[in-house]
């Protein structure tokens, strides 16, 4: 079994989330200024996204010499240790270059074929969430509530499409969510946070499709300790894959089945 990361450890990676958060913010405040390049049709990438993945890798280095660190922007070290921690610098680019506050650093752990540890640090919104193997899921330092059960009533699934999915994949997993689960949606531009309102119980689960392991590898340990599930098979899956996955308590996921192929991975 895998033990859980040391206080120390955790509480290293929590404030150097902070302290990336602060980089962005000095970013944001100055968007007008900042140069956007385009990887991709609504797919952006900032001088703040690679200025706090620099700023995050080198963080990292520092405390965890012998880990390896995988990163959205390229940044790619192996490591020794079989340790690596995964980073997305700013999740939500899209809506931190157009002024919103649904953006995140995402600071996840992977070890023994799974994520086992994670920091999420929303500085807009003032969040910071930390759990993992062995350690309660708190937000802002307070223990996050176990999540169960699926409320056919008032059911809500959170969405997110990676940029070059097809209109048409898009429109049926709609389709499917409003029709035959039943549900509402939400989609807000970013899998961080909306992986957020999963642990906060604002919605019951999360379908993502085309996303990267950047998008979840932080949220999926903490969300795992307050009794949410993924259906992401990691034993079988690429870091450098994009997923099609679902994530939300067992009842969400066995509502969802049909429209995810469990554990896939999609060329895109």
């Amino acid at each position: 079994m895998t033990p859980p990361l040391e206080k120390s450890s955790v509480a290293a990676v929590e404030q150097l989330a902070r302290d990336a958060g602060a980089v962005a913010l000095r970013h944001f405040e100055a968007l007008s200024t900042v140069p956007v390049e385009s990887k991709g049709h609504l797919d952006l990438v900032t001088a703040a996204d690679q200025d706090v993945e620099r700023f995050l890798t080198e963080g990292l280095a520092k405390a965890f010499p012998e880990d390896g660190i995988f990163g959205e922007e390229g940044a790619a070290h192996q490591g020794t240790s079989g340790r690596t921690w995964v980073v997305d610098p700013i999740d939500g680019t899209f809506n931190f270059v157009r002024g919103g506050d649904q953006w995140a650093i995402s600071i996840g752990l992977y070890e023994a074929g799974q994520p086992t540890f994670g920091v999420i640090f929303a500085p807009l919104r003032s969040q910071i969430l930390v759990g993992g193997i062995g350690l309660a899921s708190t937000l802002n330092g307070e223990r996050l509530a176990q999540r169960s059960g699926l409320d056919s009533s008032r059911a809500s699934c959170g969405v997110g499409f990676h940029p070059v999915i097809p209109v048409e994949l898009r429109l049926e997993t709609l389709r499917f969510v409003l029709e035959d689960a039943g549900m509402s949606f939400r989609c807000c531009g970013s899998a961080t946070l909306s992986l957020i309102e999963v642990a906060l119980g604002q919605v019951d689960g999360y379908l993502g499709i085309g996303e990267s392991s950047w998008d979840l590898m932080a949220a999926l340990p903490i969300l795992d300790q307050i009794g949410i599930r993924s259906t992401v098979d990691w034993k079988n899956t690429d870091l450098s894959s994009k997923l099609r996955f679902a994530c939300g308590t067992p009842e969400f996921l066995q509502a969802v089945a049909p429209i995810v192929d469990f554990g896939a991975t999609l060329e895109l």
